[in-house]
């Protein structure tokens, strides 16, 4: 399944000192019961370094519309509240339409966690695919010698599996500027399924969400959770029809 499309361990920035960096505390809101930064919040931690890097690169402002395909959060070391958390993002592939951007996660007291999110970067007035500029690349390109990313899902739905189902409903808040349901709510989502399996919190371990198709404000969604060998599975469904896919598992070593 995902082995076959997404590396294991993600990979290394070629040059870490070239990558964008900044940093921030851990606040209340982003963390759970146990201190432990909650992965909605590593969603949005990702949006947010995302965005902060836009400023600091040429024509960042020419590509403000982003659409999140997939993304991947290896947890091998909780962040935790109070905790100063540094980020570094840098493109690990990419074409002239989408990216694929790693995020490296540290915290001050031994936290750590990488990511990685494919983009595909949009034309807000058209709602489509669009080509980034040559001077808005440059420095991705520069980063990494894959210049020709293809799409590849890394996981399927849960057609004919067993499924627990049950409503996950939305709020208002639940909605961005682009009109759809913001990328951190599906990671609402995980986590209300590894509440119900802790078992699958154990480190270090592997969370995948991939979308399938956009939510919107007055949707009646479905989460639906399967447990399989190795593995937790979930899907966000509305009208019977899969919006997006997501896993937990182990990941193998440490790194």
């Amino acid at each position: 399944m995902s082995a076959d499309v997404i590396a294991t361990p993600l990979p290394d920035c070629p040059d870490i000192e070239q990558a964008f960096a900044t940093s921030w505390p851990v606040r209340l809101g982003d963390t759970d019961g146990h201190d432990r930064l909650r992965l909605d919040a590593v969603a949005r931690y990702l949006q947010d370094i995302g965005f902060d890097h836009l400023d600091a690169v040429e024509d960042g402002d020419a590509h403000q519309a982003w659409i999140v395909r997939r993304t991947v959060i290896d947890v091998y070391e909780p962040i935790v509240f109070g905790d100063r958390v540094h980020l570094r993002r840098w493109a690990d592939a990419l074409s002239n339409r989408w990216c694929d951007m790693r995020i490296q996660l540290k915290g001050e007291r031994g936290g750590h966690i990488e990511a990685a999110a494919f983009l595909i970067h949009i034309d807000p007035v058209a709602g489509r695919p669009a080509r980034m500029s040559d001077a808005f690349m440059a420095p991705m390109l520069a980063s990494t010698t894959e210049h020709r990313l293809r799409w590849r899902a890394a996981l399927t739905e849960l057609n004919g599996v067993a499924a627990e189902a049950v409503s996950f409903p939305l709020r208002v808040t639940d909605v961005d500027r682009l009109g759809h349901v913001n990328n951190a709510v599906y990671w609402e989502a995980v986590e209300e399924a590894l509440a119900a399996h802790p078992e699958h919190h154990e480190l270090p371990y592997r969370a995948i969400v991939e979308h399938v198709g956009p939510v919107m404000m007055g949707d009646k969604v479905v989460l639906r959770t399967s447990l399989q060998p190795g593995s937790l599975r979930l899907q966000v469904d509305v009208d019977g029809s899969a919006r997006a896919l997501g896993s937990v598992e182990r990941l193998a070593g440490d790194r």
